[in-house]
């Protein structure tokens, strides 16, 4: 069942530069262990990475029972992160487009700290319409 304070997602309501979810969290040292883990390699200094801000912003206001494809990423790191400090997160809807006649849309969401230091910006391409996926090596499902 749906959280009453979420929106359902809509594409056609949903606009550019709409405002997603806003939180923050403290970097723990459990955090930055337990993803440099998770990526094999010691020195990972992005443990940001795997907290999805830009899922974790748009779930903060929509449900969405299509669900989605994701299309793309593209992540841009400035500074990483320090154990310790809060890092805020804003996220929104940065485009939405059509391509091929199928829907998408472009979540952003940016991590800065306590110290206002830049640490990422996360773009998210996806697809609205998932049940395309496949269409084209199963051209009888359609």
């Amino acid at each position: 069942m749906a959280d009453p304070e979420l929106k359902i997602f809509d594409y056609d309501k949903a606009e550019i530069g709409e405002a997603l979810g806003s939180y923050q969290y403290i970097l723990t040292q459990e955090m930055l262990d337990a993803f440099r883990a998770s990526v094999d390699d010691p020195e990972a200094p992005f443990p940001t990475l795997g907290v999805k801000h830009d899922a974790t912003a748009f779930a903060m206001v929509y449900d969405d029972p299509i669900g989605t494809v994701n299309a793309g990423n593209q992540v841009e790191f400035f500074n990483p992160p320090t154990v310790g400090k809060t890092i805020h997160v804003t996220g929104r809807i940065a485009d939405k487009y059509f391509r091929r006649d199928k829907p998408y849309i472009v979540i952003e969401a940016t991590a800065i700290d306590e110290d206002g230091r830049l640490l990422e910006k996360l773009s998210t391409y996806q697809l609205k319409k998932p049940d395309e996926l496949g269409k084209k090596w199963h051209p009888e499902q359609q």
